[in-house]
């Protein structure tokens, strides 16, 4: 199993525990004891995924404003396109799942899926190092096209309230409901102490971007 992934991923592992880690899902680890889940990894994988990406831009784009660059970077690492990109790999064929998650489609689900790429990217980086994080990165990278999102509300939202001068807007997860496998979570997002917006999703950065539109829909329709 693990000769496919590498194969797909271009990349030979020296120490396979860390792979196993990032394709063991926190539902998978909670059957059994003493086994790792790869949340800690998708922690690092998307802070190395956010570097190489915000490097290769820079140099790609040296005429456009860091606005501009920002909402490259956000629409690339986006978790659409590392959907997208996790199944083009068929990453969710080599996802460990508890029987839960097997039962109701998660190895087809998105948030699943593009955190299971960041994961990948974190155990690349941890075996590897920096340049073997980009050797994976990259090629993925260059057959993307260098656009804006127009549905990135973060980015929106944060470039129009530091325009106004005030510092960026903070989010709160609020609620979090409903079984393991399918939770809701409610986020609101604050100017200092003064909530201005509040979303749901079904995952924590889903629902960070409906409370960063409901703000931006209200501040824009004042």
């Amino acid at each position: 199993m693990y000769t496919d992934i590498e194969n797909i991923i271009g990349y030979r592992f020296v120490n396979k525990d860390f792979l196993k880690e990032a394709l063991t899902h926190k539902s998978y680890a909670g059957e059994r004891r003493h086994t790792k889940h790869n949340e800690r990894l998708e922690f690092l994988g998307d802070s190395i995924l956010g570097a190489i990406v915000a490097d290769y831009i820079y140099n790609q784009c040296p005429q456009v404003e860091e606005g501009v660059l920002s909402k490259i970077k956000s629409n690339l690492v986006s978790r659409r396109n590392l959907y997208f990109w996790g199944k083009h790999m068929n990453l969710g064929q080599f996802m460990l799942l508890g029987h839960g998650e097997l039962a109701t489609g998660g190895r087809e689900r998105d948030s699943i899926i593009s955190n299971a790429v960041e994961a990948v990217i974190g155990a690349v980086y941890l075996d590897g190092g920096y340049e073997a994080a980009k050797s994976v990165i990259l090629p993925w990278v260059h057959t993307q096209q260098l656009t804006q999102d127009a549905q990135d509300f973060k980015s929106l939202l944060q470039e129009y309230v530091q325009k106004q001068g005030q510092q960026p807007p903070m989010y709160e997860v609020i609620q979090t409901v409903g079984p393991e496998h399918d939770k809701t979570f409610t986020v609101r997002v604050c100017l200092g102490t003064h909530e201005i917006g509040r979303g749901k999703g079904h995952n924590k950065k889903q629902a960070e971007q409906a409370a960063a539109k409901n703000a931006f829909d209200s501040i824009k329709s004042n």
